[in-house]
């Protein structure tokens, strides 16, 4: 069955006039202020992960890549515009060579005091080589995705992943002083009932764990159907193991969070389908040819990549950045059931990277 949204939540609800926004701060047609932005600086992966992508992906042409140069010109650019966090993504933003030149580059609007966070969603594979570098950059948090304790269980989830290597770049980055939280995609029939074990497990090392219901993105070669497991269901059972208290903890990003009275950690629940995020979603995806979607699951679009090559001066691309921004969605439109067989959007994750 469909799940259930309220109107006043679906896409197409009307907008409230926006309120003019000041300088240096860009605001959407519903009043929220967009200061967050995901880049995706490429779409190829070290992984094949089941729900994320086929095995035998075609990926983009390093020609259509915009330059590392091009990418710090539009960070910076919406830097300028209000945006205080900076999450690079995939892809596997670390498998993108000379990724490091882009990251030190970044790190000086921390210097600065312009920007207040710039971190990165990885897969844990590069870790081990990058991570002294990375905390010297500024990095001080990164998301670290991981969907099982079980090293055979891993490889079937990845494909191409090693497991050892992925648990020795965690090590690193945490002896490197870098706070790190898991991201565990919830799979029905896969590691639900791993659930409680990958919990104690990462509070018991001191990371957070954040748990996701996985998302209608793109053609794989599974059902999606048959891999969804709602984070309602997930929830109630743990709540017989464990004491799980709501928290307003808040990282920029669309989690909710409930801190856990027998570990002292903290987990969270990422639910779009079930209870979804939109009406305070603060953040717009760039991806590393220059398209920048305002919603992760909408088509609309805005090319940045033609503004930014057509003048050496960013007024054209601001001016585009703030038309992009006047097109924002009240929310997505995410369905997993057996009735809605084609994803909600055609693009891969690895595209835009969640």
């Amino acid at each position: 069955m469909a799940i259930a949204r309220d109107i006043a939540d679906r896409p197409g609800a009307a907008a409230t006039p926006a309120r003019p926004a000041p300088l240096g701060e860009m605001i959407d047609p519903f009043g929220r202020a967009i200061t967050y932005l995901r880049i995706s600086v490429t779409d190829r992966c070290d992984f094949r992960c089941v729900y994320c992508m086929a095995e035998d992906m075609t990926f983009l042409p390093k020609r259509d890549l915009l330059t590392l140069e091009e990418l710090d010109r539009l960070s910076t650019a919406f830097v300028e515009k209000g945006v205080r966090k900076l999450r690079l993504t995939g892809g596997e933003p670390l498998v993108r060579r000379n990724i490091m030149h882009l990251i030190r580059s970044l790190s000086r609007h921390l210097q600065s005091g312009a920007l207040d966070e710039l971190t990165i969603t990885t897969n844990g594979s590069q870790l081990e080589r990058f991570a002294a570098e990375l905390a010297d950059c500024g990095v001080k948090r990164i998301n670290v995705s991981l969907d099982t304790l079980n090293p055979d269980k891993f490889k079937e989830i990845t494909r191409w992943g090693d497991y050892a290597k992925v648990m020795a770049g965690i090590k690193a980055a945490q002896a490197a002083g870098i706070k790190i939280k898991l991201n565990a995609v919830a799979l029905k029939g896969f590691n639900d009932g791993e659930i409680p074990s990958m919990l104690e497990w990462a509070h018991g090392e001191g990371m957070d764990l954040t748990l996701i219901e996985t998302m209608p993105l793109g053609e794989i070669d599974g059902d999606r159907t048959d891999q969804y497991l709602p984070l309602s269901a997930v929830r109630a059972g743990l709540s017989e193991r464990f004491t799980l208290t709501d928290i307003p903890y808040k990282t920029g990003g669309p989690a909710r969070y409930v801190e856990v009275k027998e570990t002292g950690g903290r987990l969270g629940f990422i639910t779009p389908l079930t209870h979804n995020f939109c009406e305070s979603c603060n953040r717009v995806r760039l991806t590393c040819t220059g398209t920048l979607y305002m919603c992760l699951g909408q088509e609309d679009a805005a090319d940045l990549r033609a503004p930014l090559r057509a003048s050496e001066g960013n007024e054209l691309l601001s001016n585009a950045i703030d038309e992009a921004i006047g097109r924002k969605p009240k929310g997505h439109d995410f369905i997993i059931d057996r009735e809605t067989r084609k994803p909600a959007v055609s693009r891969h994750m690895s595209v835009t990277g969640g």
